[in-house]
């Protein structure tokens, strides 16, 4: 129950950036635990003085136990503060929160990652995951559309994804340094080819890219139980007090964010 409302003490280990707006936060809790997350989750976490946000957790939980990352975009106050700070400051962490992709569910599936911009954030804790864990799945397809080469996330990580995944990417508009894909995601749906009744479709991303993969998925004939998607936006206290995310009487903070898209699919908000 302390977790649910009193921040435990934490550090930043390191700092990395990731683009101009991300970066990479590994932290660790001052008593040496485990989070205990599971990929899809997310945390509360408090800059003393300052304020709480909700920040998804990148990491996946087969990459370490004493320690996870946190991928954060700078947008307001409290990322602010964050960027701000250095190696070694202090930080609280309320959690994890939320529903998480349905990871054992979905063994022996194969599986279809589609993520967008930030929305790679909380994926790649499931990507790196499945792949840890490759023998319990089929194949794996990562799909990953950003606005501009400098904005894409992660690109360390790119060519293990590329070795044991099929892993495509697409820019909305290129540079004179880019060769790959230019267009949106769903321009890379032709380029795949799936076994519709055995994948799992995982999607991440800002609210307009849903509806167009999701028109994609139905091309592909991916039932819609076999669909989920994370609706991060607009949480706040993460246990279903404040009601700021509260979406037709489902609180996604407790419900979701992690939802199977036939189950919310006549929920107008939801899309």
């Amino acid at each position: 129950m302390e977790s649910l409302y009193l921040p435990r003490p934490a550090r930043l280990n390191k700092i990395l950036p990731l683009t101009a707006t991300e970066k990479l936060f590994e932290v660790s809790f001052d008593d040496g635990k485990s989070l205990g997350h599971q990929p899809g989750q997310f945390v509360e976490v408090s800059v003393f003085g300052v304020g709480e946000a909700p920040i998804s957790v990148s990491s996946s939980p087969t990459r370490s136990k004493r320690s996870f990352e946190l991928a954060i975009r700078l947008v307001g106050n409290v990322t602010s503060a964050l960027h701000n700070m250095k190696e070694g400051s202090r930080i609280g962490i309320r959690g994890p929160f939320g529903t998480h992709f349905p990871y054992k569910e979905l063994e022996g599936r194969d599986l279809l990652f589609v993520a967008g911009g930030i929305g790679l954030v909380p994926a790649r804790s499931f990507i790196n995951y499945a792949i840890d864990n490759s023998k319990k799945y089929g194949k794996i397809t990562i799909l990953f559309g950003s606005k501009s080469p400098s904005e894409r996330l992660f690109t360390n990580e790119m060519s293990e994804w590329r070795e044991k995944a099929e892993f495509l990417e697409t820019v909305d508009k290129a540079d004179e340094t880019w060769r790959g894909n230019v267009g949106v995601i769903t321009t890379l749906f032709s380029k795949i080819s799936i076994n519709a009744r055995k994948t799992a479709c995982i999607i991440v991303g800002p609210p307009i890219m849903y509806k167009f993969v999701l028109m994609e998925c139905k091309k592909k004939e991916i039932p819609d139980s076999n669909i989920f998607m994370s609706l991060e936006r607009r949480m706040k206290c993460g246990v279903g007090k404040c009601g700021h995310c509260q979406m037709d009487g489902v609180y996604i903070c407790q419900k979701g964010p992690v939802f199977r898209y036939s189950e919310i699919k006549e929920i107008a908000e939801a899309l």
